[in-house]
């Protein structure tokens, strides 16, 4: 499963209208806006990236949406890539990345 969130720009005026369509389209979950910078944040989900990018690509031509912008991407696989290493390390040391927080 992989999870992204987009940024969407619509015309201030349209903000209204364009959240409706966002809801009902059944392509992400809104979770904040703007009415006055015109900002949207919604996040999408996949299978696989090409299932997002179909999605965002579907966002993009919504009536209403002046463009969609990924700001973040999350994929399971990487998640899972990474465990695998914390985990077959040979030695007890907390991973530099951690001590890093």
């Amino acid at each position: 499963m992989n999870l992204s969130s987009l940024v969407i720009k619509v015309a201030p005026e349209s903000m209204e209208k364009a959240l409706a369509t966002l809801s009902g389209a059944g392509l992400c979950e809104v979770h904040f806006h703007d009415s006055l910078k015109g900002t949207i944040v919604v996040t999408i989900e996949g299978k696989d990236t090409g299932e997002e990018m179909d999605k965002m690509k579907k966002i993009e031509k919504l009536p209403h949406v002046l463009s969609a912008a990924l700001v973040y991407a999350y994929g399971e696989a990487e998640l899972d890539e990474a465990v695998r290493k914390i985990i077959s390390r040979s030695d007890d040391a907390v991973p530099d990345v951690l001590n890093e927080l």
